[in-house]
């Protein structure tokens, strides 16, 4: 069985992803790199694709992570 990874990933305002370095505030360190800053944050679960919507803050979408990660642990026990 394939190993299933939940993460969040930072997303730009136009919904790609961001791997850029940043500073604390959501705006790249390096001002030549193209980036426009973190817009918002969303939960990618290597099995289903998006989980739920985007939030605009990581916090807000690590609980729904822990809750995604959850789901899959639950679904493989009551298979074992």
């Amino acid at each position: 069985m394939a190993r299933i990874t939940v993460k969040v990933e930072p997303l730009h305002a136009d919904g790609t992803a961001c791997d850029h370095a940043v500073s604390s505030s959501g705006k790249p360190r390096d001002p030549d790199s193209g980036c426009a800053g973190r817009r918002s944050y969303r939960v990618w679960c290597s099995s289903c694709g998006q989980v739920g919507e985007p939030h605009g803050l990581r916090v807000l979408a690590e609980p729904e992570q822990s809750q995604h990660r959850a789901q899959h642990q639950a679904q493989l026990a009551a298979t074992r």
